[in-house]
Parts: C-alpha cells; sequence; structure tokens
C-alpha cells in the first residue's frame, strides 16, 4: 500500500526536522542525561590539612568552577592530622557515589604507606584516581635571625650545632617532612624534626623563632617570602620556578639531583561507576584549563596539569617506590 503525497510529505518533513534538532541539540541532551544521574546532592572535598594551605586552595578553585557547572553546592571540608591519614580515612569509607572526593597527596599515596606500619585503609586500593591536578615546589625558609643565607651557611651552621637546629613541617610522612629527611641525608647533617597539624602552627614559629627552618610548599609561603619575614634558601625542584625565579634550587647549591616535589591529585572512594569517575575528570580538565584558574594557579607557584586518571595512577606507582627508599633510609616508622 502507497501512502498518499499529501500524507507523505508531512511524515517525513517531521523527520527530517526531528533528526536535525537530535543532532544539533546532542550535547545538550548528553549533558542533561549525566545531570539526571549525577550530581543530586551536594558534593564534599576533603582536605586533609589545615585552610590555606596549596590542597585547601586548589580544593576551593574546583569547589567554585564545580558550582557554576552543576548547579549543586560543592563544600570543602578540613579534615587535618595523621599526615593526612584523617581526611583520606573518611573518603576511603564513603560511599563510592561521588559526593565524597578527596585532595590526594603525594604523602598521603606514596609515603604513608610505607611510614605508618598499620593504616586503618589503603592508600592505592582504596580510592579510585580521578586526576592530577597540581604541583609545587617545595621550599626551604629559615628564620632571618639565623644568619645563613644560602644552603652552604645553613648546611656549615648545622655541622657546628648537630641536633640543634630544627625543622618544622606540616606532619609527619607529608611531602615537607619527608623533604628533611632527603636534605638530612644528602647533606650529611643532623636536625631535628618538629611536625605540625599544617603551616597556620608552623609559620607563626618560623616567623617567632621557635624553630630554626621549615619546610613547606612554595605557593603557601610564597607571600611571606615576598614580604621579607622569613629567608628562603632553596626551591627542592630540579629547576628554579617561575613564580620565584630568584629562588636557587638545592641541586644549584651542591645537592646534585636533589627533588621533591609537593603534588595533588583529585581521588575518589574506591569502585566508584566509570561514567562518574569520567564527567568528574571532564570537569577537572575544564576547570583547571580555565585562563583565570591558571592564572591564579600559577601566580601562587602552583602548575596545574589535569591528566587522565591513568596516568595520575602510573605517577602513584613511581613515587610511591621513590619515597618508599627515603622512608626506609631515614629509619621513620610511626602508629597511626
Amino acid at each position: 500500500m502507497q501512502f498518499p503525497q499529501v500524507a507523505k510529505r508531512p511524515f517525513f518533513l517531521f523527520l527530517l526536522i526531528g533528526l536535525a534538532l537530535l543532532l544539533s541539540s546532542n550535547t545538550t541532551w548528553s549533558q542533561t542525561l549525566k545531570s539526571a544521574s549525577w550530581p543530586k546532592q551536594n558534593i564534599r572535598i576533603v582536605v586533609s590539612f589545615t585552610p590555606g594551605g596549596a590542597p585547601d586552595i586548589l580544593a576551593r578553585i574546583l569547589a567554585e568552577s564545580w558550582q557554576q557547572s552543576l548547579g549543586v553546592p560543592v563544600l570543602v571540608e578540613n579534615r587535618p592530622g595523621y599526615g593526612g591519614n584523617i581526611g583520606a580515612e573518611i573518603v576511603a569509607k564513603s560511599e563510592p557515589d561521588g559526593y565524597t572526593l578527596l585532595i590526594g597527596t603525594v604523602g598521603i599515596h606514596a609515603i604513608n604507606g610505607a611510614l605508618y606500619e598499620k593504616m586503618s585503609f589503603d592508600p592505592i586500593k582504596d580510592f579510585t584516581p580521578i586526576s592530577f591536578l597540581a604541583s609545587t615546589p617545595n621550599v626551604l625558609v629559615v628564620n632571618k635571625k639565623l644568619g645563613v643565607n644560602n644552603l652552604h651557611e645553613l648546611i656549615d651552621l648545622a655541622k657546628l650545632k648537630p641536633n640543634q637546629l630544627t625543622f618544622g613541617s606540616s606532619g609527619v610522612g607529608t611531602s615537607l617532612h619527608m623533604s628533611g629527611e632527603l636534605f638530612k641525608e644528602m647533606a650529611g647533617i643532623q636536625i631535628r624534626h618538629i611536625p605540625y597539624k599544617g603551616r597556620a602552627q608552623s609559620l607563626p614559629d618560623l616567623v617567632s623563632g621557635r624553630i630554626s627552618m621549615l619546610f613547606d610548599n612554595l605557593s603557601s609561603s610564597l607571600s611571606l617570602i615576598k614580604a621579607g619575614e622569613v629567608q628562603a634558601l632553596g626551591v627542592t625542584t630540579l629547576k628554579r620556578s617561575p613564580a620565584a625565579p630568584d629562588i636557587p634550587t638545592f641541586a644549584e647549591q651542591g645537592l646534585s639531583g636533589f627533588e621533591a616535589v609537593s603534588w595533588f591529585s583529585l581521588m575518589a572512594p574506591a569502585n566508584l561507576p566509570s561514567p562518574i569517575q569520567k564527567q568528574l575528570n571532564q570537569l577537572t580538565y575544564r576547570a583547571l584549563n580555565d585562563p583565570e584558574v591558571k592564572k591564579r594557579l600559577l601566580a601562587g607557584g602552583l602548575d596545574p596539569a589535569p591528566s587522565s586518571a591513568k596516568d595520575l595512577s602510573k605517577l602513584i606507582a613511581q613515587e610511591s617506590a621513590k619515597w618508599s627508599r627515603v622512608v626506609q633510609q631515614s629509619g621513620a616508622k610511626l602508629e597511626q
């Protein structure tokens, strides 16, 4: 049976219009479909350190960007303690539904597994990697009254006063602590480690002279360095930082091969559904490639570099092997 011409034209016309609309709105349709399944409620980003540091800065920038994209509140929760383990445990034991996330660090995912005798979670197996976020050099800053102007002078002073000088960090097992341990080993000196819960407590003690020196993220200490409140002796990357090009590297000052980078990632509980993992990766990539966001991060000493989940997993494996050796050589062991 053939349809009359008058009946066929509207049918095919409507069909063509429908197909055109479907193709032209494919992106909108896809986004609507995603938003219908996730997210439906507040998203929580856990930061395992005190406010004001690099992990906190990253979390708040991501939260701001995601709120605009997703239309749901994105909350930042600071849960410091035990080198990042308190906040990490909260996320590791949360439901893998995309509503509880962690700002991962080199300390949590590449150091603590070797440092702590027992842990209530596995720093690798209990997490789903989302994306690398950013890295920053660590920087060695000293109290200005210490009277040293470079790494050579500090090493000479430490050798004259073994175990009398102290170095602070934002916690046992953090990359800042391990930077100090690597410094002790490569320089052949003995300085005492004073761990803090975060920079909010350590920096005032450095400025007042209660501790001799401090390993900190460059992004966290940059304002104090520029204000002249502390003396920066060196950055722990192989190359100078564009954010502070006047600060020499440790390698330039005789400790060849010295490298200790603080890096940060986005992590979720293990077994996160793949569609949510992919959407979080896309959201992160979009946020960190926004020109204004990149400008803010670079100005603060953070180098944004979103990645695939696979590349992040490879990095964690490489860093775990490196820092496990440093922990073993330092003889440090802790109980959570």
